[in-house]
């Protein structure tokens, strides 16, 4: 059976899941890309290094963000979220965006011996000091849900 997820629905898929896919378009391209987040009330927080993604958003802050959860192809759920692009450049809201993200992906490090980049340590003070960070948030204006279920 097919079906439109209900905003609860959505809610709980975007709140549960720590990766998304990024999508973005500038100067005729289209880029897609995965990302750890974390969202919060209408909002998904993130951060990257200087690269393609950040130079096509900061042209174009229109996005979207499909985040899933696919038990198998008969059993799946899918959120889409269109939202526009935000740089934050208060530091205080970026090392409390930094916290939340550290307070999410850290749990889900399997190895002391993984290195997790972009400025996400097991310390939560040593927020982006070794490396040029972009914290950014997507406000989201519109989104759907669907899912399959056998």
């Amino acid at each position: 059976m097919l079906g439109k997820l209900e905003q609860p629905e959505i809610e709980a898929l975007l709140s549960r899941q720590v990766t998304g896919r990024l999508g973005c378009h500038a100067e005729g391209t289209t880029y897609v890309v995965p990302v750890n987040y974390v969202y919060k009330y209408g909002v998904i927080y993130a951060h990257s290094g200087p690269g393609k993604k950040i130079e096509m958003m900061r042209k174009n802050p229109k996005v979207c963000f499909e985040v899933d959860d696919i038990k198998n192809i008969f059993s799946w759920k899918s959120v889409i979220a269109w939202g526009t692009f935000e740089e934050i450049t208060d530091i205080a809201e970026q090392e409390q965006t930094m916290q939340l993200l550290i307070h999410r992906v850290m749990p889900m490090v399997e190895h002391a011996t993984d290195h997790p980049s972009h400025g996400i340590t097991a310390n939560e003070y040593d927020i982006g000091d070794k490396i040029d960070l972009i914290v950014y948030k997507i406000r989201i204006d519109k989104v759907t849900g669907r899912f399959e279920h056998h």
